[in-house]
């Protein structure tokens, strides 16, 4: 390899890097916009020899305007863009005018009450409502007066300007450039994985634990970026055929990675691996699993993980020359049972077919984003035949008609979410504004901010627990750094900015990541910015400190005593939608392959996957390493990881139902629907118990799916691998609902009568 072909493959991993690191490069993304935006205010405002109290306006202005507007659309950003402004001027000036006056704090309680409800109406009502806050927050921290209120304006609308031109022509993050970079990011992550399952199939008994955790890792982090990228199909493609083609290859690519995984697994074990072993934490290999087998069969499989890496890795633009053309080839031929390796176990056989089908995937996947891998010529009879079923499925879809997504009765009054938050909110700024008094009668709005961000994004007591205490020992922490910044940077104006801007990007890099290194590096920031303000001094980050505190307790104490969401009931209630939206999806699924009509299946599947994502957020104070019940702990992770079992059988069966239409090699067998009746009953069981319904009956258990069948097409040559994939998914979905069972308290009825019919 030349000097250039190094580099230029250097280049190639560290970009494929970062893209794992950063999906989207939306953090990225996020601090250079607010850093960009910073210094260009700090820069224009500058100019005109501005004071300090004008700098300090005019860069807080330039930071909301950047975070607070998070619509994906070009137009949604600058209509909430353009609103903002005229809000925050008014919000600067009533929080300067009436600023020491009751009247004030009554106008500032009412801007809270208003800000949170707000939110109901989208992402602009979230925009409209962070400015108002933060800019009669803006008003308190300044204290310049009624007699400098009139020199705030033309910072501020300057600080409006520049974020804008930074986010529209400067550091810009339009739905299809965010959309491009999410499926760079899914590639990496990809690739990530098949690395990781190199390393399962390789690992000795001291490495077996630590490859099966980043396996696990790996996985969760493709499904987070093929969350984040059917999320922003809508606005990041041209028409709606398009966005179903890349949501179809995305689900593809991401249950062939999981499977291959789940089959590598079984490859090192003397019996079948469970589902559950990727998803729950600290689950382990059988003992017989933990010795590698090393055969020539398992080397060339070995061999072809890597070349279905390199595969992964290489956009269109790249798939080019016939040394890749006959990688492809290759993996794909394991598609047909005359090509795998006959000296092989069936075990490992079926990982060379996970590997076919993972190349197809990633086929299929590089067709819908960049039109053809490579010339046609190249292919082999495999090959041309997996192109042919991926032209097939992709015209099934472009012919598909679009159902109307059913619209879920929208709560009312305080039951509303956002009602119930504004007045939550309020009650705990009026108690941490009269508590923040009696600390400081000229800081107080410190403890108002604590209260006010441990609300944002919480849904439950025990969330606003964990951010609290996140909050405050990021906060700790970040006095100590302020101390220390304050005591070398002086008096040094242009150093203290040049931190202030290298702590602002540092934030909002991080703070997807952390929420405690996020408030410790807005505490360190603070602390210059008090410097620059000549109003640093040990007592007042000690007093922020306190204030930080007082505002958290205080905002806990109203999430316990006003309208409090108890985070068992918040669970339960979102554990009630995962089971609701499991059975949709397992019900369709299996109607459409025992030949009824089709659904919207991958539609139904993300909305399964999104209640999952939500319940996996609610239970992370459950699953918190300071809570002190463990068994909880250890139930909530087992029944998460249950329902992320279910949910992979479930995409894999709608996946593989939404073949049909397309492909002459899977045919619809009536005799599923009967099959599936009982999976779908025992989960809508599940979910009576967890609803405490009085007419809750019992889990059926008995005998396997398969052998409720009738003899017929199941052993027949055509179907026998397809249908017993089916047979598959739905035998360890059964078993995972079962398994819902015991942590659940779910009571379960052996079925005394099978009618045993195996073919």
């Amino acid at each position: 390899m030349t000097a250039a072909a190094r580099a230029r493959a250097g280049r190639a991993a560290f970009r494929d890097r970062v893209a794992a690191s950063d999906p989207g490069l939306l953090r990225l993304t996020a601090g250079l916009r607010t850093v960009s935006s910073l210094a260009l205010t700090l820069g224009v405002v500058g100019v005109f020899g501005a004071r300090v109290e004008q700098l300090v306006a005019g860069a807080m202005a330039a930071m909301v305007a950047t975070f607070a507007v998070r619509e994906k659309e070009w137009r949604g950003q600058a209509l909430s863009l353009t609103a903002g402004l005229p809000v925050a001027w008014l919000s600067l000036t009533l929080g300067t005018l009436l600023s020491g006056t009751f009247v004030g704090v009554a106008v500032f309680v009412a801007l809270i009450f208003g800000a949170v409800y707000c939110r109901r109406f989208g992402d602009r009502g979230f925009a409209l409502g962070m400015i108002a806050f933060q800019s009669y927050f803006l008003s308190q921290f300044l204290g310049v007066g009624t007699e400098g209120l009139p020199g705030l304006y033309w910072p501020v609308g300057a600080g409006f300007a520049c974020s804008a031109l930074i986010r529209f022509g400067v550091v810009q993050a339009g739905p299809e450039q965010v959309l491009g970079r999410l499926r760079a990011a899914f590639r990496a992550r990809f690739a990530q994985l098949v690395s990781a399952q190199v390393d399962l199939l390789d690992a000795g008994p001291d490495q077996i634990d630590k490859a099966l955790d980043q396996v696990r890792g790996r996985t969760a982090r493709l499904h987070e970026t093929a969350m984040m990228i059917q999320g922003r199909l809508t606005e990041g493609t041209p028409d709606d055929r398009a966005a179903s083609l890349v949501q179809r290859r995305i689900a593809d690519a991401e249950i062939a990675a999981e499977r291959l995984g789940l089959l590598i697994l079984t490859a090192r074990s003397a019996e079948r691996a469970d589902t559950l072993t990727l998803h729950l934490p600290g689950a382990v290999l059988p003992e017989s699993g933990l010795q590698p087998v090393r055969d020539r069969a398992v080397e060339a499989l070995h061999r072809d993980l890597l070349a279905l890496r390199t595969l992964v890795l290489r956009s269109a633009d790249e798939d080019r020359g016939t040394g890749l053309a006959q990688v492809r080839n290759r993996l794909l031929g394991y598609r047909d049972d005359d090509r795998l390796p006959a000296q092989a176990s069936a075990a490992v056989r079926d990982v060379f077919r996970g590997v076919g089908e993972a190349a197809r995937a990633v086929m299929g996947l590089r067709i819908a984003l960049g039109g053809s891998p490579a010339d046609e010529t190249d292919d082999s009879p495999e090959t041309a035949r997996s192109r042919e079923e991926i032209e097939a499925e992709d015209a099934a879809i472009a012919g598909a008609e679009t159902e109307e997504d059913e619209q879920e009765e929208e709560r009312r009054g305080l039951e509303r979410p956002t009602t119930r938050t504004a007045a939550q909110v309020t009650v705990g700024s009026v108690l941490a504004i009269a508590g923040g008094e009696l600390l400081s009668r000229e800081r107080w709005y410190w403890a108002v901010l604590a209260c006010w961000i441990v609300f944002v994004n919480t849904s439950s007591t025990g969330e606003i627990l964990v951010k609290a205490y996140r909050r405050l020992l990021g906060t700790m922490l970040g006095v100590v750094a302020g101390i220390v910044l304050a005591g070398l940077v002086g008096q040094r104006v242009e150093l203290a900015f040049a931190l202030v801007l290298v702590l602002v990007f540092l934030t909002h890099y991080l703070a997807r990541l952390s929420y405690t290194l996020m408030s410790f590096f807005v505490t360190a920031m603070l602390g210059l910015l008090y410097t620059l303000l000549n109003t640093y001094s040990f007592d007042v980050l000690l007093l922020r400190m306190g204030e930080t505190a007082l505002g958290a307790a205080c905002g806990l104490a109203a999430a316990v005593l006003i309208l409090p969401v108890r985070t068992a009931h918040r669970t339960d209630e979102l554990l009630v939608t995962v089971l609701e939206r499991l059975a949709d999806v397992t019900r369709s699924a299996v109607r459409q392959l025992s030949g009824g009509p089709s659904a919207d299946l991958l539609d139904q599947a993300r909305e399964l996957d999104e209640a999952l994502g939500d319940l996996r957020s609610s239970t992370q104070p459950l699953t918190h390493p300071i809570t002190p019940l463990r068994s909880r702990r250890n139930t909530a992770r087992y029944v998460v990881a249950q329902l992320e079992t279910c949910a992979y059988h479930a995409r894999s069966l709608a996946a593989t139902a939404e073949l049909l239409p397309s492909q002459t090699a899977i045919a619809a067998d009536p005799r599923l629907a009967g099959a599936g009746e009982r999976i779908v009953r025992n989960i809508e069981t599940v979910a009576a118990h967890v609803e405490e319904r009085k007419d809750a009956g019992e889990l059926e258990t008995g005998a396997s799916i398969a052998s409720l069948l009738e003899p017929g097409s199941y052993a027949s040559p055509r179907y026998g691998r397809v249908t017993d994939r089916v047979l598959r998914h739905l035998g360890r979905l059964d078993d995972a609902v079962t398994g819902l069972a015991r942590p659940l308290e779910v009571p379960l009825r052996p079925r005394t009568r099978q009618g045993r019919r195996a073919a």
